[in-house]
C-alpha cells in the first residue's frame, strides 16, 4: 500500500474499529499526520492573529483522533491484540510496546478480528 492509498483507506474507514490495517497502511498514515502536523504548526506561527499559535494543531489534532485510533485499533488486531491496549499510550513504558506492536509483522493467516490485510 502506498501513501496516498493509505491516505484513502483511513479516512474510508473514519470511525471503523473492527478488521485488520497492515503495516504500510498504519505507519504512511502517521507520516501524513505528523506532516499535517507540522504544516499547521508553521501556519500557526506564521498567521499569529490572536487566535493563539496552537489553534491550528488543536483543530487537526480533533479531527485526526478518530482515524488515528482506528487505524492503530486495526493495526493491533493485524498482530492478534485487543485495540483497547492503546490506552497504554497513557504511559511511558505502554508507547514504547505499542510501537514496538505497531511495528511488527501481522499474522499471516485469518484471525478473530479478519482476513489478512492487503499490503
Amino acid at each position: 500500500m502506498n501513501f496516498s492509498e493509505s491516505i484513502s483507506s483511513v479516512f474510508s474507514k473514519y470511525g471503523t474499529f473492527k478488521g485488520r490495517a497492515s503495516r504500510s497502511e498504519f505507519w504512511w498514515f502517521y507520516l501524513f499526520a505528523t506532516l499535517l502536523s507540522w504544516a499547521a504548526s508553521v501556519v500557526g506561527a506564521l498567521t499569529m492573529d490572536g487566535l493563539g499559535n496552537g489553534v491550528f494543531q488543536l483543530l487537526l489534532g480533533v479531527a485526526l483522533i478518530v482515524p488515528q485510533l482506528s487505524v492503530g485499533c486495526r493495526r493491533l488486531h493485524d498482530i492478534g491484540k485487543s485495540g483497547w491496549w492503546q490506552l497504554l499510550f497513557l504511559t511511558l513504558i505502554g508507547i514504547i510496546l505499542l510501537i514496538v506492536w505497531w511495528a511488527s509483522k501481522g499474522v499471516e493467516a485469518d484471525n478473530a478480528h479478519g482476513s489478512k490485510p492487503a499490503k
